[in-house]
């Protein structure tokens, strides 16, 4: 079995020649057989006939709206899954925002993300029931000297993404930049000090601590894993509540993690005509040559699993799943174990359905986006500006792909 660092383009030796990668990859892959094509929001292919039943649970609770009778709020931010993961199909992205709160002292070099003081999700609506004593939202919590927004992340293929073994995404964190390129991502860790992959800023180890943390601080249910209603900054009146908690059961909670679980990869965008698909390719090998790749890393392989679709797979989501300094420009709120410039590897797959970019959506466009880059990724930015306007072109042509 191949090894995803190579694979995947994150070469410590100086770097793999692209024919030589593409030979890998060629290698790597050959013992797969080839999976029919998929679309936005289709579960895996290869899923047995109970993973499919389970799947399709799934995508029922994952669209069904919550009541406050059922658990919703009191404080919350919308009353169903899909109504943030909504674009192109269930499971994808979404206009909606995240918005964090941390105090920040830059002087004393400092960050507290006011965790427990609802500075980790600062709500933005309330039940009638809460709206009856005054609180229409959540306030952001008092200390709190600066916020931040964060984007709806994609939720398709993140089963294929938790299939990777740690110890295979941990082989490519460089903290200290031993090999001396400029790039020292570190793996995100939870409050127990495990290894967090998901989440903008690496807080979640596993589908299911999202899948639960998102039930709460989302739409307000608790459930087995967190019991308790997240308060934050606001009294909340007990008879404002009108679910006995916890509000669902974990059999609920595995029903939601069996479909973020099996859901397909986003399918490749690749044109149909010669001409294009050669400029794309182009970009391609622009994205490995500027370094790109080196964060955003093209292919990684799942370990085993005893389930079938997700065994021993190539996937393709462009991303380490690790931290990495974005520069003082994209800082804003600080995580549990993240700075305020630290930011997990967002995976591009994707990336052709959406219209916002970068964590917090203010870039608008992909070149805009990419010059926004600091920190860890001057370089890639520098080398892009250097380009020729036909291969920037070739180069957003392959992102467009994704």
């Amino acid at each position: 079995m191949m090894r995803a660092a190579a694979i995947g383009t994150r070469h410590r030796d100086g770097g793999l020649g692209w024919a030589l990668i593409f030979l890998l990859v060629v290698i790597g892959s050959g013992c797969e057989t080839a999976q029919p094509p998929v679309a936005d929001g289709d579960p895996l292919p290869g899923l047995s006939a109970a993973e499919l039943e389970r799947f399709q649970a799934g995508s029922e609770l994952f669209n069904h709206v919550f009541s406050p009778a059922q658990g919703l709020g009191p404080l919350f931010n919308e009353n169903q899954c899909s109504a943030c993961h909504t674009d192109p199909a269930a499971g994808g992205t979404g206009e909606q925002f995240l918005v964090r709160a941390a105090h920040r002292d830059d002087a004393a070099s400092t960050c507290d993300p006011l965790i427990g003081q609802g500075g980790d999700n600062v709500r933005q609506q309330a039940t009638p029931a809460l709206q009856a004593h005054g609180i229409t939202k959540e306030a952001t919590p008092a200390a709190a000297t600066v916020t931040g927004r964060f984007v709806v992340p994609f939720l398709f293929g993140l089963g294929l993404a938790e299939a990777v073994a740690e110890a295979t995404l941990l082989e490519l964190a460089d903290p200290d930049d031993a090999d001396g390129n400029g790039i020292s991502g570190r793996a995100g860790r939870d409050a127990e000090g495990r290894y967090a992959r998901f989440g903008h800023k690496g807080e979640f180890v596993s589908i299911e601590a999202f899948v639960a943390g998102a039930l709460l601080m989302e739409m307000g249910i608790t459930s087995p894993i967190h019991p308790a209603e997240a308060r934050g900054t606001a009294d909340l009146p007990a008879e404002a509540d009108l679910a006995a908690d916890p509000e669902v059961d974990s059999t609920a909670v595995a029903r939601l993690v069996d479909f973020v679980r099996f859901l397909a990869p986003p399918p490749r965008r690749v044109p149909p005509d010669a001409e294009a698909r050669r400029v794309v390719d182009q970009g391609h090998q622009l994205f490995v040559r500027l370094g790109c790749a080196d964060c955003h890393v093209p292919r990684l392989r799942t370990g085993r699993s005893d389930v079938r679709a997700l065994d021993r797979r190539d996937v393709e989501l462009f991303s380490d799943f690790l931290l990495h300094d974005m520069g003082p420009d994209l800082a804003d709120v600080c995580g549990r174990d993240a700075s305020p410039s630290e930011l997990r590897t967002t995976p591009l797959a994707g990336l052709g359905s959406r219209r916002m970019f970068l964590h917090d959506g203010r870039a608008l466009g992909l070149e805009d986006a990419i010059r926004a880059h600091g920190g860890e990724a001057t370089a890639a930015r520098v080398a892009f500006d250097s380009l020729s306007p036909i291969l920037q072109d070739a180069l957003i042509r392959f992102l467009r792909t994704l």
